[in-house]
């Protein structure tokens, strides 16, 4: 009697795992350009200073993963975490979010599904992913104010330029007043169910009508209203504990000084260390238009603005793209090893369930 072959399966690591192997050629693939560009013109620059750049990411990445275990650690919800874990994990975060292009909902995903063995729930680990990007906003734009005030005190900014300024100061006004209104809707359940009751209405409407309504709840209205009071709890738990915020704001105020540190380690490295202001602006600006524009515009946006502030076409985007290339290059190294092994995991998971249940 013949044996009954098995039917052959792709697991779902299998099929993640492919997926992203795509997505990093894409990514590749896209900048290829700018990666051949780059590599010519930086054959001019001080390797020694860029060379800096190992120890300042390495750090970067560390103060990452400080602003969620050290409010984890506050709430004493979790023992103590090695550094070396706590590498892993922000290196692993900063692998998504430049992989996925799903904007910051990739890393949202990831971290939540990352930090569940720590004890975070999901609406924990959403309100950390929340708290560190509105963090590391408002040190941008207290970066940015430092920035204006420099550039108007050393008269630097021709006056072509000066349109810059006025925009760079709306928008920041415009960031701050959008993150107090985000802030007021989540501090109210009496708000965040009116929220959460028509973001769901919403969604479902909008899939409903792509799928010419085979799919009209895709979004369950009890799920969604579980994971947004978990996220009011925790702003409440935070209000009435403001010290639970202490560390984790001081690590994302260095961690966001950091970023800036990346571009300012290359600017100095073609020997224009005096920029970093029209860094601080460019990025700030560059941001903005990368959050609401197709990919690939952040890089366009902060390099033309440093233009307009008075940096050299080719030193701006010298500075700009080298550094693109290099965090992309870096990331990709240091990050796809330890989400490869991670992901593996999920394979081993469900092995084990099918074992039993069989």
């Amino acid at each position: 009697m013949t044996k009954a072959k098995k039917p052959f399966k792709i697991s779902f690591r299998t099929i993640l795992s492919i997926l992203t192997f795509i997505l990093i050629a894409y990514v590749i693939y896209s900048n290829w350009h700018d990666i051949i560009d780059t590599i010519d013109k930086l054959s001019q620059a001080n390797v020694l200073v860029l060379l800096l750049l190992i120890p300042e990411q390495l750090f970067m990445y560390f103060c990452c993963g400080q602003m969620f275990f050290s409010y984890m650690r506050a709430k004493k919800q979790t023992n103590s975490i090695s550094a070396w874990t706590l590498m892993r994990v922000s290196l692993e975060l900063n692998f998504v979010n430049h992989a996925v292009p799903a904007g910051g909902l990739g890393g949202l995903g990831y971290i939540t599904w990352r930090l569940k063995p720590f004890g975070a729930s999901a609406g924990q680990s959403s309100f950390m992913y929340v708290l560190r990007y509105i963090i590391t906003i408002c040190a941008n734009q207290l970066q940015t104010i430092i920035a204006i005030i420099a550039l108007l005190i050393f008269s630097t900014v021709p006056s072509s330029g000066t349109w810059v300024i006025w925009v760079t100061a709306l928008l920041s006004i415009g960031i701050l007043a959008s993150i107090a209104l985000l802030i007021f809707i989540a501090s109210g359940k009496k708000r965040m169910q009116w929220f959460g009751t028509h973001v769901t209405k919403f969604c479902n409407l909008v899939v409903s009508k792509v799928t010419f309504g085979r799919h009209p709840e895709v979004i369950k209205r009890a799920i969604v209203d579980k994971y947004l009071d978990d996220i009011h709890e925790n702003i409440i738990t935070a209000r009435h504990n403001k010290k639970l915020l202490i560390r984790p704001t001081l690590w994302g105020i260095l961690y966001s000084f950091l970023e800036i540190a990346t571009y300012w380690i290359v600017a100095a490295s073609i020997g224009r260390p005096d920029i970093l202001p029209q860094i601080m602006i460019g990025e700030a600006i560059g941001s903005v238009v990368g959050s609401i524009v197709p990919y690939g515009l952040y890089e366009l946006g902060m390099g033309g603005i440093m233009v307009s502030l008075g940096v050299p076409f080719n030193e701006a985007s010298i500075v700009v793209l080298a550094t693109r290339v290099l965090v992309l290059a870096s990331t990709i190294v240091s990050g796809y090893g330890f989400y490869q092994h991670s992901i593996s995991r999920i394979g081993r998971q469900e092995k084990s369930k099918l074992e039993n249940n069989g």
